[in-house]
């Protein structure tokens, strides 16, 4: 095998040091690391450096705790390479995206569909407008379109559903509305300030998620460890986002199922939560929280006490309220055996966070690339298998408890530590040249990737971004196949995905 171990979350690679092998041995090594149940690939994609293309792989070794890198330099006139995704399905969106913005040919692969329509597509000709959704020719089923202008402020994407009488027999979502080319963005600005604020507006309900995945990454190529407390604080930050969301999220469920008393009661909650975050650095989403190299927001004992005050009070309610849920007849009838997935779906799929782990599939980054405090915490994800609505929102209420005890033991013990040793964000920080960096990061939907070159200068050259929704709204496609079409807002909901964490 020929590839570079990372055995640090995050950690920075000088680029000579990446093994770079001809097409044929990269194909090989990957369906062989791939076919491996403790192997799933974080990242594929092309670095252009004096028209020179160079493909970066990143494969996450959950046993070993560790990212395996290395790459392939084909000739400049290169049209076509065989699909890995043939082999390895979870490949499909990669090299899906390659082909959009390289024009690159994937022989065998089993459908190139664009992925974003991105501005600066190889293909200009290739327009969202006249694009050609799959079909099926009998006069016994019908189409359904919604979107990509939705109801209030959903964000827009298109859903083509086809159905025989009312059962769905195929969904395919259709996303690109928005692409914002932020990747790019990071790369024009290079200024530490300018590009913690873009880590916040990748997805706005992960801000945390994707600052904390920015601060790391800036800090491993500047090679910057953060001090105890530090770490502590953004992950206290990190699962307070979780919290808030799973509630909220507990909410949704609740009302596309017409329990109105559990929807606005975790309404009320989720605001408390979002609240507690805005008495800490005055935002609700925590903007401004995280930063590279130190915080604006230190904890004091007060906002210590504030948070642990108030968590004692959710705790109480929210367990109240899922107590009524989960042992309502009515609703559990309405949440089990609908939107199944399977363990082999989600593998095929590469799902990631609790779309994973609700189909028996044990994918967190917090127990296996640990970042931040959770070393020390020796973390164990929350597991269940019937892949269902049911087991999606139980999820988040046992994800719920496991956070909130994390919090605890963690402002326990920064509540009996010096807490004036905080340090001022630093974003002078210089960046190691010719190096590439990788963070990832548990947000609550799961696994975050953010990949960076820099060049000789130290300055950003490319910058890769991956929300976990990049893989998941698969997941949704397949949920509903089977369903009657009624059931697809409840199994929208129970997935929760993101539109511009997709379009980025």
């Amino acid at each position: 095998m020929e590839y570079y171990e990372m055995v640090k979350n995050p950690d920075a690679v000088s680029l000579g040091n990446i093994p770079d092998t001809d097409y044929n041995t990269f194909y090989k090594q990957t369906v062989d690391l791939l076919k491996r149940k403790e192997n799933h690939c974080l990242n594929y994609f092309v670095s252009n450096s004096g028209n020179r293309l160079r493909f970066f792989i990143l494969i996450a070794n959950d046993d070993k705790h560790s990212v395996l890198i290395y790459s392939h330099s084909p000739e400049n006139d290169i049209k076509r390479l065989k699909s890995i995704s043939a082999e390895c399905y979870q490949m499909h969106i990669f090299e899906r995206e390659i082909h959009e913005d390289l024009g690159i040919e994937f022989t065998g692969h089993p459908w190139l569909k664009p992925v974003r329509y991105s501005s600066d597509r190889f293909d200009q000709s290739s327009k969202m407008s006249g694009y050609l959704f799959y079909s099926i020719d009998s006069e016994e089923v019908h189409e359904v379109g919604v979107g990509p202008i939705h109801a209030g402020v959903i964000e827009p994407g298109h859903f083509r559903f086809i159905c025989h009488g009312e059962n769905v027999l195929h969904l395919e979502i259709q996303l690109g509305y928005q692409h914002r080319g932020i990747g790019k963005l990071f790369a024009e600005k290079n200024n530490l300030l300018q590009q913690s604020v873009l880590s916040e507006t990748i997805a706005g309900d992960t801000s945390v998620g994707h600052a904390l995945a920015y601060s790391q990454l800036a800090e491993a190529f500047a090679e910057v460890n953060p001090v105890s407390n530090l770490k502590k604080e953004r992950a206290v930050a990190l699962e307070l986002e979780r919290i808030a969301v799973h509630i909220g999220d507990t909410a949704a469920l609740c009302a596309d199922v017409g329990y109105q008393i559990g929807q606005v009661a975790c309404e009320a909650l989720r605001t408390m939560v979002i609240n507690t975050t805005q008495d800490w650095c005055g935002n609700r989403f925590g903007k401004g929280l995280i930063r590279p190299g130190g915080t604006n927001f230190p904890l004091s004992k007060e906002m210590i006490e504030v948070i642990e005050k108030r968590l004692d009070e959710v705790n109480l309610r929210f367990h109240h309220v899922t107590d009524l849920v989960y042992n309502n007849s009515g609703i559990i009838s309405r949440f089990e055996n609908i939107g199944a997935l399977s363990l082999t779906q989600a593998l095929m799929s590469g799902a990631t966070g609790m779309a994973a782990r609700s189909t028996g599939l044990c994918r967190d980054i917090r127990w296996s690339h640990p970042f931040q405090s959770f070393g020390i915490l020796h973390y164990k994800p929350a597991i269940l298998d019937s892949g269902d609505v049911y087991a999606r929102g139980m999820i988040r209420k046992l994800e719920f408890e496991l956070s909130l005890a994390i919090i605890r033991k963690l402002l326990l013990d920064m509540a009996g530590s010096d807490l004036s040793t905080s340090v001022r964000p630093d974003y002078n920080m210089k960046l190691r040249p010719e190096t590439l960096g990788v963070s990832i990061v548990e947000g609550w939907r799961g696994e975050i990737c953010h990949s960076s070159i820099t060049g000789k200068d130290g300055k950003t050259a490319l910058y890769k971004i991956k929300d976990p929704s990049l893989h998941n709204w698969l997941m949704l496609a397949l949920a509903v196949r089977g369903q009657e079409i009624s059931d697809f807002p409840l199994c929208n909901k129970s997935f929760n995905l993101s539109y511009c964490g997709h379009d980025l």
